[in-house]
């Protein structure tokens, strides 16, 4: 059995935008965080990040990030006040749910389209299906899982993944960690600006569990 920390993967929420305040769809639209949702990030930033905290830069393996405005600006305002970036990746495979047509509209404004839609088991016209985004976040979790697998097993790299990313993807995430069916993402609340912290029970790379929910969220 390895004596290093067991590895973990940090996922956080970008800060509020106006879209999440009123509850529209936000996948593919590029819309920048609130003057709330920046000082949402800049107030636990002191809580969070820094020697010997939750988020410890010197134990950041790698960093990814959606390329979305929204995500890019809460990455740089939690890191921008260090000495040196930790190593990250924008890259689109942290990209939020594709809503397709029903970009930009609330949940009521889709209802009256379709009555029995349900993103969770019918996914989005025009957009990504439920399969599509599940093939999608179980790349991620096995890319994740590398990075930790060679960290604990090999002692390459160091212990902490970070991705900063979106609502439904976070929620997809942690219902895929634990592999579960993604349905059940739906019981999930995952609050801007807060934090997870995914993991393993025992000591083993072959029983992740969640850890944390929502830590620091206002």
């Amino acid at each position: 059995m390895s004596q290093r920390p067991v590895p973990r993967l940090l996922l956080i929420r970008h800060g509020e935008t106006e879209w999440s305040l009123n509850g529209r769809h936000t996948g593919r639209t590029d819309i920048p965080l609130t003057a709330r949702g920046e000082q949402q990030i800049l107030d636990k930033r002191e809580k969070i990040v820094g020697d010997g905290k939750l988020i410890d830069p010197k134990n950041l393996c790698q960093v990814l990030v959606s390329p979305r405005q929204r995500a890019h600006k809460t990455f740089h305002l939690l890191f921008d006040h260090l000495d040196n970036l930790p190593s990250h990746i924008f890259t689109e495979e942290v990209r939020e749910w594709d809503y397709g047509d029903y970009e930009g509209m609330l949940s009521s404004e889709i209802h009256e389209k379709d009555p029995n839609w349900n993103i969770w088991r019918h996914g989005c016209p025009g957009g990504e299906s439920t399969e599509d985004i599940g093939h999608r976040v179980d790349g991620v979790i096995e890319r994740v899982r590398e990075y930790h697998r060679k960290y604990y097993e090999e002692g390459v790299g160091t212990r902490d993944v970070l991705i900063v990313a979106h609502g439904h993807f976070n929620r997809i995430l942690l219902t895929r960690w634990v592999n579960f069916p993604l349905s059940l993402g739906t019981h999930f609340n995952v609050e801007p600006g807060g934090v997870a912290v995914l993991t393993y029970n025992h000591h083993n790379l072959n029983e992740p569990a969640v850890n944390g929910l929502n830590l620091y969220a206002m």
